[in-house]
């Protein structure tokens, strides 16, 4: 069992009854809206919340130019925050140590960005900060001073704006439009192609973290082969574990770049920024290109399209909209018993012309 497991299991079974007993036990200290130089945002859970938070960090930061900004991640979307030049430190909310040392500062404010587990909440508590701010759900909302409504019917950059809207004392409406993450890395050398062709790349991104988003190698292998045919160059991005999609996408299609497992996440961004289009399922990465600029074709089946799906004219998304989908809540995604037909009934014709629509 691997540490998000393990957390998510130690919240099922004492993240709830803890609520009322640390309601209790830790009490905020005083404090004034005009005293917060030291902010802390808690941000546990995968790279496309953490990605889709930058915007609102960026906002506080704007609005609280003195104040240092810190925040509490799990190891496996620690390196999103690199990317933002609003953030003074990381810890890591799955390693004890730095949790521990996340909890001896003295902290003014904390934003409890989870959507619905306690023990998150149970930390801003813990940190007795004066200003708390969090989602009003599973019982959690007690433990903070500003709670914020909660909905699976609104896309999760706007609802973070939503949460630090009393904090900041200034509108701020996410843009749709705009890009949001910058980036300075060098990656030439992963590359390795002479820049005229930098204008032909088609990023595509076969991995998910969860098994039912997965829409198998041979489908985007399919749809990179279709697009080599028309002489834009697919690279694959992604981790060691989606080597085996990445091999059966290179076997299908005639000339392509395959860098999984070859990359950092702040060098993928980058290969994100310099490709014409980014394909991938719902997945952290399709929010990075989102952040950076590029343009995307996603595929939604068990994701909320309305909750994650980017918008605007530079965005496609394809969804099979069976009655079943979307199956996913609050980060669970039930096993599925039709074979994950909202992904297998899309075809890599559908994609290909999608893809070409934004080329």
């Amino acid at each position: 069992m691997n540490r998000t497991e393990l957390l998510k299991r130690l919240d099922a079974a004492i993240g709830r009854p803890l609520v009322p007993l640390t309601r209790r036990l830790a009490r905020g200290r005083k404090g004034s809206p005009t005293n917060m130089r030291n902010v802390l945002f808690i941000r546990p859970g995968g790279i496309g919340d953490a990605v889709l938070l930058l915007p609102s960090i960026s906002h506080v930061k704007q609005a609280l130019p003195g104040a240092s900004i810190d925040v509490l991640c799990e190891g496996r979307n620690a390196g999103v925050f690199v990317m933002s030049a609003a953030v003074s430190r990381t810890y890591l909310y799955d390693r004890g140590i730095d949790l521990i040392r996340c909890l001896g500062n003295h902290y003014d404010v904390v934003i409890d960005t989870e959507q619905w587990h306690c023990l998150s909440a149970i930390v801003s508590a813990l940190t007795r900060a004066p200003i708390r701010l969090g989602f009003d759900t599973n019982n959690r909302g007690t433990l903070f001073n500003h709670r914020a409504v909660y909905s699976h019917d609104e896309y999760e950059a706007v609802l973070f704006a939503n949460l630090i809207a009393p904090l900041t004392g200034q509108p701020f409406t996410f843009d749709h439009g705009a890009p949001f993450i910058e980036l300075d890395a060098d990656i030439a050398g992963v590359l390795s192609l002479p820049e005229v062709e930098l204008d032909r790349l088609v990023a595509i991104f076969p991995g998910a973290s969860v098994r039912e988003r997965r829409w198998g190698g041979h489908n985007y292998g399919k749809v990179a082969s279709n697009l080599s045919d028309r002489g834009y160059i697919p690279v694959i991005v992604g981790a060691a574990s989606d080597k085996a999609d990445a091999v059966e996408i290179v076997k299908r299609c005639g000339r392509s770049i395959d860098l999984t497992g070859r990359t950092t996440l702040v060098q993928s961004a980058s290969v994100l920024r310099l490709s014409r289009v980014l394909i991938s399922a719902d997945s952290g990465l399709l929010h990075i290109a989102v952040g950076v600029g590029t343009p995307t074709v996603s595929l939604f089946g068990s994701g909320i399209q309305l909750k994650w799906a980017p918008r605007g004219k530079r965005h496609r998304v394809i969804n099979a909209g069976l009655s079943c989908s979307p199956c996913t809540r609050f980060g669970y995604t039930p096993p599925c018993k039709i074979g994950v037909q909202c992904l297998v009934s899309i075809t890599p014709e559908e994609v290909t012309e999608a893809a070409l629509q934004l080329l």
